[in-house]
């Protein structure tokens, strides 16, 4: 059954060993550092049992109730519906989580889309990974994602070097496997468990490898040490960081000190072509929740931006219309993408419905590598007070909040507190230590855009325009080989097609 946020908060209290700061953290649930996050996780499993969001986020199947996004796709509805819980949660936050589950559940269920692949190791893998789905829909877990390792020195091999740099088995058991070795994992520290996985490896010739290992790890699993990075909440007045201060998601290595993963939850094991697989496809379902979050992220930058300019009447300006058209563009243009990928959804190996892939994939393209330039346009239309404004204690010192308060109010709409507000959070949005740590994390969350242009590259229908060149330009039949198209086999033809597929099905 869905759990409720106090059933959440007891979950993750316990004896795990968390290290943030140099000291050993007692209890995360009211730690400075780490209380923003876990309140907001255990308000996202609230509103899956308050009357005003419970038809949003949850659904009843069988006398139980659970979670949207939990849900397996089975039609294009579940996708709406999955993009309505997440706006859902973003709003009532007031600002963007990535790391609350919904984007990294749907990693496992490329694997559930590759079952043919694990079945060539072993029966039980394909078995295991459809149990752990059931658990996800029936336990609801904050569920996490691990996948990049400390590194090491990437021009040789792992096993040319201290072979603990990428996780790995060291042992088998009765019981299961003894894995060693390091992760980093957003949100670990207060997490229920993680889908802990291969990062981009370089195998070799290896057909099998102790390092081709994907397994769920139960976070309060004996012999894990969590590592965690500074956080940003407390770190400076709230007042003047309303973002740092409330979604800081604290990343994590988790250091794997010989811990015994039992067989139940290891879902491949010593073969590189379902390590292989699996990073090829993870993103096929996640993708959509993390682009979803820059849609997100674009409509915050595009309001504080028009609230800065329409103060002072700047917003007739013809150069701020067209910055602010260049901030609507970039939004759209993900909305567009996330849009089509729903309405032109394909049915997945394994029988889902997935986003459109090529649409998808290209959309996160635009969404991420265009990223840093938006916030650079945001940062002119909010103008260079966002970085020279004092803190909130001056406004309400006696000696310098007068003068203050004289020269921050701009009418009798826009007055010096309003102001200040609205400075601070752009500040916070765009230019702060976290605005930073924000950027960078798309590198991390998402993955380097190398992989995001090889997604595209694996999943666009090249054929199309070679087919439309073959026939517009007289070419012979033997130029395609053996992908040459009959008539009518054109991408729409084979797009009507699938969706004719699909409503049938549903």
């Amino acid at each position: 059954m869905i759990r409720t946020g106090s059933e959440y908060r007891d979950s993750i209290r316990g004896t795990r060993e968390i290290h943030v700061n140099g000291g050993r953290v007692k209890d995360i649930t009211i730690h400075p550092m780490f209380k923003p996050l876990v309140d907001i996780r255990a308000r996202i499993y609230d509103m899956q049992h308050d009357p005003a969001t419970r038809h949003i986020m949850a659904y009843q199947q069988d006398g139980e109730w659970h979670g949207i996004n939990n849900r397996l796709p089975h039609t294009q509805s579940d996708w709406w519906d999955k993009r309505r819980a997440t706006d859902t949660v973003l709003e009532d936050a007031g600002g963007i989580v990535t790391r609350v589950g919904d984007e990294t559940v749907g990693e496992m269920w490329s694997l559930f889309d590759g079952q043919d692949v694990l079945n060539e190791v072993d029966p039980q893998f394909s078995e295991n990974i459809r149990t752990h789905i059931g658990r996800v829909l029936h336990s609801d877990p904050f569920h996490v994602s691990a996948n990049t390792d400390p590194k090491g020195d990437r021009s040789r091999p792992p096993q040319e070097q201290d072979p603990d740099m990428l996780l790995h088995v060291v042992k088998e058991t009765d019981q299961g496997i003894v894995v060693r070795g390091a992760k980093y994992e957003t949100a670990a520290a207060y997490a229920n468990q993680a889908f802990t996985k291969p990062t981009i490896a370089n195998w070799g010739d290896e057909a099998y490898s102790d390092y081709a290992v994907g397994f769920i790890c139960d976070l309060d699993t004996p012999g894990l040490k969590f590592i965690c990075r500074t956080g940003f909440a407390g770190r400076a007045p709230a007042e003047d960081y309303p973002l740092s201060n409330r979604f800081d998601e604290v990343d994590t290595l988790v250091v794997f000190d010989d811990v015994l993963v039992p067989w139940e939850n290891v879902l491949f094991y010593r073969h590189t072509r379902a390590a292989m697989f699996m990073r090829a496809t993870l993103h096929r379902y996640s993708a959509f929740a993390f682009t979803q979050r820059n849609l997100k992220f674009a409509d915050m930058m595009i309001g504080a931006a028009l609230f800065n300019v329409r103060q002072t009447g700047l917003d007739k300006l013809q150069a701020v219309q067209e910055k602010l058209a260049e901030l609507a563009c970039y939004r759209e243009g993900i909305n567009a993408h996330l849009t089509a990928a729903i309405t032109l959804a394909e049915r997945s190996p394994g029988g889902l419905i997935m986003p459109n892939q090529s649409l998808l994939y290209a959309g996160r393209v635009l969404a991420s590598s265009q990223l840093h330039h938006m916030m650079h346009i945001a940062r002119e239309l909010c103008g260079g007070q966002i970085c020279v404004t004092p803190d909130k204690a001056a406004f309400d010192a006696p000696e310098t909040g007068p003068w203050l308060q004289k020269f921050y109010t701009v009418n009798e709409d826009w007055m010096a507190d309003d102001r200040r507000k609205l400075l601070a959070f752009a500040r916070d949005m765009l230019n702060s230590d976290y605005a930073g740590h924000r950027l960078t994390f798309q590198l991390f969350a998402q993955s380097p855009p190398f992989a995001h242009l090889a997604a595209v590259y694996r999943n666009f229908d090249w054929e199309g325009p070679m087919d439309f060149v073959k026939h517009a330009a007289g070419l012979s039949d033997r130029v395609m080989g053996e992908t040459t198209r009959t008539a009518g086999d054109s991408a729409i033809s084979r797009w009507f097609n699938t969706q004719a597929t699909l409503k049938a099905a549903e």
